[in-house]
């Protein structure tokens, strides 16, 4: 992983809520190829067949798609830095979709990631990842195939990773808008993280971690959408039973 990624100069802030992001995050090469990746999976348009309601964007799981460098983003060595940055022990279990935001397209509504996910089996040995959907788990309800054993985790850390977008002025939109509460969210008000090629926005989902797409982009926009989960009993006691946000 180490040959991959370009530095290690990735900037924490603390507002609105702690968050950290980095521009070039991978050598130029191994970009290119993600790009590339995104690109072919992309002129399938069969490919981006999940939909979430009130949400404006199309999505294509990278689970079904790990026959190129998109899979990096489901690898153990990539979820250890992303949880060791974010200091939150972490499961190995992994949410990695493509987004895709066609232009004009709606703004998101506010929101935290403080969501439940379901996954198959034990928990992932520390040289393993499991991603959403193994063995006919749902990922929202934990519904599945009888004699199937399932875990329910919360998504612990939500990364975007901004690829194969045309180049971004100021006023072209489509941003990710970071927020100090869910009114703040609900005005618009906070911090816009514009969609840069080869860059990233990370943070852990707390009961304060408000977010949204921001919209009305003069173009597509594109990324990697992935969380990573951390035991229910974690969040339990933490943040409260009541902090989970069910679907």
């Amino acid at each position: 992983m180490d040959e991959l990624i370009a530095h290690r100069y990735w900037v924490r802030r603390l507002k609105p809520f702690p968050h950290v992001t980095v521009q070039n995050v991978f050598n130029q090469a191994f970009y290119d190829t993600l790009e590339d990746h995104y690109r072919r999976i992309a002129a399938v348009e069969t490919k981006f067949n999940t939909k979430t309601p009130g949400y404006d964007a199309s999505m294509a799981l990278i689970r079904d798609n790990l026959d190129g460098p998109l899979a990096v983003f489901t690898s153990r060595e990539w979820h250890d830095i992303i949880a060791g940055v974010a200091g939150v022990s972490c499961t190995g279990d992994v949410s990695a979709s493509l987004h895709r935001h066609r232009p004009g397209g709606n703004a998101g509504w506010p929101h935290n990631d403080l969501n439940p996910g379901w996954f198959a089996g034990p928990t992932p040995n520390d040289t393993e990842t499991r991603c959403e959907g193994t063995d006919g788990v749902d990922y929202r309800t934990g519904k599945r195939p009888d004699g199937v054993d399932a875990r329910e985790t919360v998504r612990a850390v939500a990364v975007l990773f901004y690829l194969a977008n045309p180049p971004w002025e100021p006023e072209d939109g489509g941003e990710t808008g970071l927020f100090a509460s869910l009114a703040a969210g609900q005005r618009g008000d906070g911090l816009r993280v514009p969609p840069l090629n080869n860059s990233m926005v990370m943070f852990e989902c707390t009961p304060f971690s408000w977010h949204g797409y921001a919209g009305s982009s003069r173009n597509e926009r594109n990324c990697v959408a992935m969380w990573l989960h951390r035991p229910k009993q974690d969040v339990i006691e933490t943040f409260g039973e009541a902090s989970i946000v069910y679907w």
